[in-house]
């Protein structure tokens, strides 16, 4: 049950855009619908007084309603969980944005009820943010203010919600579609071909080949950039038969999607004033969404709302589906529907330490990952070398937590080479380590100074 909820939610977002085409929009000449075919990479057109898909099947051109296609993505997620599961499942709580009118939660549960699911209840994406993180389950007493910020893939949801005595209330809500992880994208991709175009003398803006090979970059890379230091763009044949390759820095990113952020944080303020509130009013913040990952748009979050607690534990992208399982355990008589599933839970079994040297000289260790550290789990250490070197290394051991020093085992080090030497002064480098589930390991490490960047990645590490 709870893997069939939480498959369902990765593909909300897909569903939401489709129903939106029949059910709150008119015709062609909506300013919506306009957006959406403009956007959309399948031919959108209207017959007979509806929107419609045009797919050339190379034999004849059919013309598919949006409902067909919500029932077939339905059909196949239904099948995805049987195959996990091990057995059928046919139970599902489906969340939507609050602003999903009757119609549109009508044709949702109509198409999942035409793939064959029993839709046990539509709940609010808001509220299920709240359940999630068990507020005001634990303790039900007491009245709090909450906000919940949910940057998708496609837009931005904001919703003050009042929670008393168990009962969540929306308050104020806003959604944005002009912000979202895919405008993220977009500012990054343009970079890129305008780094192309720079080494290269080809714009290729105008190229749509060339533009998705960039977006497809600029989506990992961006990803990426949520926990390293630096995200490396290489591109095979890019335009021309010409490879591109270029390295990307957290703080370049940063700096192009300024404008994103800012706009995020007055969207946050605009809501406030919108609910009479002022940052001090808010209790605690709800992060959602997988763009809502970005560190630089947490520590702005943070800045703004500094006596608040920020609620990050669990990933961003994961919290609405959870909050969907929760609610479906309730519904079916089973609270601890997650929870027997998360009691195992994968920690590091040896220390990681990293090598450096003291005043003296002599070896210092630095314990980053301690024995029991529970994964995935990310450090970050800065290593300060002569800017008379030209080479760093980076050394990384590993201990059961009860030898001396003396007796660590090296397993593995990242050395930075060809660095530009300086007359006087330290250069520092940044080592990012993140330690996955499985106890992979992936290093990079960069200098602050040139943004030069090697990273290697252990397969077992702990």
């Amino acid at each position: 049950m709870a893997g069939l909820v939480w498959l369902q939610m990765m593909l909300v977002t897909e569903l939401l855009q489709l129903l939106l085409l029949t059910q709150k929009m008119k015709s062609s000449s909506d300013p919506q619908a306009q957006k959406y075919i403009t956007e959309s990479k399948c031919l959108v057109i209207e017959k007979n007084g509806k929107l419609r898909y045009e797919i050339d099947t190379g034999e004849e051109t059919r013309f598919v309603n949006p409902e067909d296609v919500v029932r077939l993505i339905f059909s196949k997620m239904k099948e995805t969980a049987h195959s996990v599961l091990g057995s059928d499942a046919n139970d599902v709580v489906i969340t939507v944005p609050f602003d999903f009118g009757e119609k549109q939660k009508n044709a949702l549960g109509e198409a999942a009820r035409a793939a064959g699911f029993n839709v046990l209840r539509l709940i609010h994406e808001p509220s299920a943010a709240l359940l999630a993180y068990g507020i005001g389950q634990d303790s039900p007493n007491g009245k709090s203010n909450i906000l919940v910020f949910k940057l998708g893939g496609t837009s931005l949801s904001l919703s003050v919600m009042e929670v008393n005595s168990g009962i969540y209330r929306v308050l104020s809500t806003n959604t944005d579609d002009n912000i979202g992880g895919a405008h993220f994208t977009e500012t990054l991709a343009q970079y890129l071909a305008s780094e192309f175009q720079r080494s290269f003398k080809h714009d290729v803006k105008g190229n749509a080949r060339a533009m998705m090979k960039l977006m497809n970059s600029a989506e990992v890379a961006k990803h990426s950039l949520s926990t390293l230091g630096s995200a490396n763009c290489f591109l095979d044949s890019l335009y021309e038969g010409q490879d591109f390759d270029c390295n990307v820095s957290r703080a370049r990113f940063e700096l192009l999607c300024s404008p994103l952020f800012n706009k995020c944080i007055e969207a946050i303020r605009g809501l406030l004033d919108q609910s009479g509130f002022t940052a001090d009013d808010i209790n605690k913040v709800v992060l959602c969404g997988g763009s809502s990952r970005i560190p630089k748009l947490q520590q702005l979050i943070k800045d703004l709302f500094p006596a608040v607690e920020l609620l990050n534990s669990i990933p961003p992208d994961e919290v609405i589906p959870i909050g969907a399982a929760i609610e479906a355990g309730i519904l079916i008589g089973k609270e601890n529907l997650l929870v027997e599933d998360s009691l195992m839970i994968e920690c590091s079994a040896r220390d990681i330490l990293v090598k450096g040297v003291d005043e003296s000289g002599a070896s210092r260790f630095t314990v980053l990952f301690p024995s029991g550290t529970p994964l995935p789990a990310r450090r970050q250490h800065t290593l300060q070398a002569p800017g008379s070197i030209s080479s760093v290394c980076l050394e990384l051991y590993e201990s059961d937590g009860k030898n001396s020093a003396k007796e660590e085992t090296k397993f593995a080090q990242v050395v930075l080479q060809d660095l530009d030497k300086k007359e006087n002064g330290l250069r520092d480098i940044l080592a990012v380590l993140t330690m996955k589930r499985d106890g992979s390991l992936h290093v990079t490490c960069t200098d602050q100074e040139t943004g030069k960047c090697e990273a290697i990645s252990i397969e077992v590490a702990s």
